[in-house]
């Protein structure tokens, strides 16, 4: 018989995927599906609606998309282009996937989870589309194909930490996403000088001559 989840384990599970559909929809859509058909994730009866994420034909869509982004994500630019398409996709796609881990008996608990869980995902996306603009103002390849690389490395990790230590995984994940709103404000900062620069007088950012 499959434990139920209390309510911190159901909140650490919403906040890690909501914060990881951010930085990859598509991985985490199709890791966790394979979780489910190779059995490695028992649901409890109230996340059957996570069921549907183990349908082959998901996972195929999923699979193909998360192998595109893998690359797209490794290329200067490419990636920012990336980002922006999916301003909404990923804040939509956290948003249902945080949906589906609720208790479906009560409404009002619903519209509060999705509306947090698209809230998250959308600081996550917004950190990594503004550092990565940052990081690719430099014009070495490097230091974009690491970051995007720790960011793999970063999603299966909290990833398989979720279903395993949901609270603990929960934890990790507002830590994740208070350095992710720190990162939207840097990189707003830092972008605004270098497209507009600083009067070396006064000190406030004006637009180049």
């Amino acid at each position: 018989m499959t434990t139920q989840p209390g309510i911190l384990e159901i909140l650490g599970l919403a906040a890690s995927v909501s914060l990881l559909s951010g930085w990859r929809l598509y991985l985490t859509v199709f890791a966790t599906g394979l979780a489910m058909r190779l059995g490695a994730i028992p649901l409890p009866e109230h996340m059957e609606a996570l069921r549907v994420l183990g349908d082959p034909w998901v996972m195929g869509v999923a699979f193909t998309a998360a192998l595109a982004e893998f690359m797209a994500d490794k290329v200067p630019w490419v990636d920012t282009l990336w980002d922006t398409v999916h301003t909404v996709i990923r804040p939509l796609g956290g948003a249902l996937l945080a949906l589906a881990v609720v208790d479906a008996s009560d409404p009002a608990w619903q519209v509060a989870v999705f509306l947090l869980g698209g809230g998250a995902a959308l600081l996550a996306h917004g950190g990594k589309a503004s550092a990565r603009a940052v990081i690719n103002t430099s014009p070495e390849p490097i230091s974009n194909i690491a970051t995007s690389t720790a960011e793999d490395v970063a999603t299966g990790g909290l990833l398989v930490l979720a279903f395993q230590f949901p609270v603990i995984a929960g934890a990790i994940a507002l830590v994740l996403l208070a350095l992710a709103l720190w990162l939207l404000l840097a990189a707003r900062a830092a972008l605004k000088r270098l497209f507009f620069g600083r009067n070396p007088q006064s000190g406030k950012i004006v637009p180049p001559s």
